[in-house]
């Protein structure tokens, strides 16, 4: 259960005018770990690892909500990440997430580190396993979500009959370019379709623009999920911030990122069924394709990933759960030890507060 430091609401006078709002401090996160097994090493030889996080990255974190009175509220989110086997953080950036914002009936506004808004409306419509909502060990699909966070961001989101609809610019300040994006969704009963998109400038004015559509279809205790992205750099656009932004470290393929590269496409499908109310079993496919520029040939690559989850939850706050994914480059491209297909397992356990 999620504890929540409660602030009293506090009477000041101030030039003989009175104020009394409430605030209200949440404290979060989840530990997660697990003991993964792949076939990654020299010629295909096994390597076993704790991973810092199998289905979550783990994390701390606080959200802030301040009621101003007449419908508006003050919001702010600060999220720090960090690798449970060892201690250290996930990232350069201690706060994954830094933001604070104003509410009102008209929708909010949030300025500072945040989602972008390709991996909002994914995770929130068609997410590959909507309770994590991807495997953090294994996410062909976050490799193209742009980089998944912007700094420098302003954004805006409204929320009106079914529809949520958001729009974001981010400011080209402290050596990263700047990006802009927006998205659509609708929900109405069983049914989630969303679509957004996102440019990305480089420190020389050249754009990779991002697409995404998808949806969910939710029958009983079957979700059923589609989703499709284009990834879409200019000829002259950094490769070598088209290779972080794709890269994901590693785990969206070994597609070489060269100056031919045209474009990165992928589709994916998966099932989710909840077969009793704590055991929930979770299958997706996702298949990749890069394409060269016209007349060349080197940066051509296809990637076609597969998982399975079995996740049983012992309350409801602590799961334990089964993993197996795999994924297939095709003839073209290899992984670092030479290979062209890898196998992984995980077995692990993940506590929410």
């Amino acid at each position: 259960m999620k504890k929540t430091l409660l602030c009293a609401a506090a009477l000041c006078a101030m030039s003989s005018v009175s104020f009394a709002q409430s605030s209200t401090v949440t404290i979060y996160g989840i530990i997660d770990a697990a003991v993964r097994s792949e076939d990654s090493g020299p010629k295909g030889k096994t390597n076993n690892t704790v991973a810092p996080g199998g289905m979550s990255q783990s994390r701390l974190g606080f959200r802030v909500n301040e009621d101003l009175g007449g419908g508006m509220s003050a919001l702010a989110n600060f999220e720090h990440r960090f690798m449970v086997d060892t201690g250290t953080v996930t990232a350069g950036d201690f706060w994954r997430q830094s933001w604070v914002g104003l509410k009102t009936s008209y929708g909010q506004v949030m300025l500072g580190r945040q989602y972008n808004v390709l991996f909002d409306i994914t995770t929130s419509t068609y997410a590959s396993f909507k309770y994590s909502p991807y495997i953090e060990a294994f996410k062909p699909e976050i490799g193209m979500s742009l980089g998944a966070r912007t700094s420098n961001t302003v954004k805006y989101m409204a929320e009106m009959n079914g529809f949520r609809v958001a729009l974001a610019a981010a400011a080209g300040e402290g050596g990263a370019g700047s990006s802009r994006g927006g998205y659509v969704r609708y929900e109405n009963g069983p049914i989630a379709v969303g679509a957004g998109m996102q440019t990305l400038d480089d420190l020389n004015g050249n754009t990779v623009t991002g697409t995404t559509v998808g949806g969910a279809l939710t029958l009983g205790s079957l979700t059923l999920t589609a989703g499709w992205a284009l990834t879409d750099p200019d000829d002259k656009f950094s490769r070598a911030t088209l290779a972080a932004l794709l890269g994901n470290g590693g785990a969206n393929g070994g597609f070489a990122v060269s100056t031919n590269m045209d474009n990165r496409t992928m589709w994916s499908l998966g099932a989710l069924y909840q077969v009793t109310p704590a055991l929930n079993l979770g299958v997706h496919y996702w298949d990749s394709k890069q394409d060269s520029k016209k007349g060349t040939t080197d940066a051509q690559g296809t990637a076609k990933f597969a998982a399975a989850v079995a996740d049983y939850a012992l309350s409801k706050r602590t799961d334990v759960y089964f993993e197996v994914d795999t994924t297939d480059l095709g003839k073209k491209m290899v992984f670092a030890n030479g290979e062209t297909s890898r196998t992984g397992y995980m077995v692990g356990v993940r506590h929410r507060f």
